[in-house]
């Protein structure tokens, strides 16, 4: 058994030693990390960002990106490409995945990114879509403004969408106004909350980079909004009432994403030991979270430590991984990992040992 201390160095971005059997993790959740699973031909599909993945019905890996030549890329879970398609999605960020009647369908996010003329990015007001799992559109939702829900002045630039069992979805405003936005299935507005305003600032969300319906107690369920400055999950009741915050202290939380009994999530930057500060630099880890919301394992990231049932500063442990964006686990329980700005890498693999 190798603790994460025999890692340090280890490499995913310059995919150094390809057949390194590097383990990491803690506890019952170690992972042998598999650097080249998803790498593809980059001039035949080439990749920016890989932002979100999830698995459909029929076992593939559905990953979003926001390169668009192809937004989607469908894989199978040997690593081959099935299928890829959209061109439109230059914000894709958020993917989603819901079956209505055994028919699968996605969600996508695009938080408004473009690329002008002079090569330079931006962003302005962006839209989520639903479509079909082969990316025929249902619907579309542009800016809350358009139905006077928004201020004039407030941004729309949504990240994420999560579905209730009952067919509302939530859409979370985490690049523009840091709302949480809940709509019937048929896309009608129903209410939003979150924001920065809130009398009780224990409501306010700063960067609600993802959200989840948690099912895990199917008598009571709830919504997970990420606070990714907070360095927080933040829970609520389905209709916006405020319960209470999980703090994951150095920990730039994205998306929580709801396996079994757990809770996992990609961390995109992590505060730096010798600091003990985020100061920009390449970072990040996964982080796993059991069935009472206490951190067991941080793939990539140091051993989670509680004192006194407060858990301790965690941080980066190897520069395993450049910005972790978001995690899929799979039937089999292996994690895939999407990373951000890691120099166009494609999914990485963490097999579950």
């Amino acid at each position: 058994m190798l603790t994460t201390g025999a890692v340090a160095g280890f490499n995913i971005i310059g995919k150094t030693n390809p057949n390194d059997d590097s383990i990491i993790g803690h506890g019952a959740f170690r992972y042998k990390v598999n650097k080249t699973w998803g790498d593809l031909d980059p001039s035949k599909t080439p990749v920016l960002n890989c932002h979100e993945m999830v698995q459909d019905s029929k076992g593939r890996l559905v990953m979003l990106g926001d390169e668009i030549r192809n937004n989607i890329l469908v894989y199978d879970k040997s690593g081959k490409l099935l299928d890829s398609w959209g061109t439109k999605y230059s914000g894709g960020h958020g993917l989603t995945l819901t079956n209505e009647g055994g028919e699968d369908f996605l969600f996508i996010a695009d938080s408004g990114y473009y690329l002008g003329r002079n090569g330079k990015g931006g962003r302005q007001s962006g839209s989520v879509y639903k479509t079909t799992i082969n990316g025929d559109l249902v619907f579309a939702l542009g800016h809350p403004a358009t139905i006077g829900v928004y201020k004039d002045d407030e941004k729309f630039q949504p990240t994420e969408t999560a579905v209730a069992p009952n067919g509302d979805f939530y859409v979370a405003d985490g690049y523009g106004s840091d709302y949480i936005i809940q709509y019937n299935h048929k896309g009608e507005y129903i209410r939003h909350f979150g924001g920065h305003n809130n009398v009780n600032p224990e409501h306010n969300l700063s960067q609600a980079h993802g959200i989840a319906v948690d099912t895990r107690n199917p008598s009571s369920p709830k919504l997970i909004c990420t606070s990714r400055n907070e360095n927080a999950f933040k829970f609520f009741t389905l209709d916006g009432k405020y319960i209470e915050t999980v703090k994951l202290p150095g920990a730039y939380v994205c998306r929580p994403v709801i396996n079994g009994e757990n809770i996992y999530a990609g961390v995109c930057w992590s505060n730096f030991r010798d600091s003990g500060k985020m100061n920009g630099g390449k970072s990040g880890f996964v982080t796993i979270l059991d069935k009472n919301n206490k951190v067991v394992s941080n793939p990539g990231g140091t051993k989670p430590v509680y004192k006194n049932g407060v858990l301790q500063p965690m941080f980066m442990d190897g520069a395993i991984f450049y910005h972790g964006h978001d995690v899929c686990v799979d039937d089999e329980k292996n994690v895939y990992v999407c990373q951000w700005n890691a120099e166009k890498t494609y999914p990485v693999k963490l097999e579950r040992v």
